[in-house]
């Protein structure tokens, strides 16, 4: 797995490249806990290379979901792979998380 963060403005861009399952986690778990990340009003998830995702992985996005709620951050997925998707979708996930198909859609909802 390689994560790499792209900064625009107020919006930081984590891009997901590979598998994210258990051991993987743990450096997401990190990127997200930085609190740094706390500085931005959004943060875009870039899902076009993520190829799975482990309970682990989806665990790490769970967990800091209400903290970024709380701080009026919001946390927008684009460009998930059906497969991805269909994890996300069977948990309910895409009911308590954003979802678009891509970067412009992405932006247009995080300027809400």
């Amino acid at each position: 797995m390689k994560i790499t963060n792209q900064i625009k403005d107020t919006t930081i861009i984590i891009t997901l490249d590979g598998e994210l399952d258990a051991s993987s986690s743990v450096m997401l778990d990190e990127a997200l806990s930085d609190p740094e990340i706390m500085t931005y009003s959004k943060i875009l998830v870039d899902c076009k290379d993520l190829n799975y995702i482990s309970s682990a992985g989806l665990g790490v996005f769970i967990s800091h979901l209400q903290r970024f709620e709380d701080a009026h951050i919001k946390l927008i997925f684009y460009n998930m792979q059906d497969k991805v998707r269909n994890v996300f979708e069977i948990l309910g996930l895409d009911l308590l998380m954003t979802i678009v198909s891509d970067y412009e859609e992405a932006m247009t909802i995080a300027d809400e």
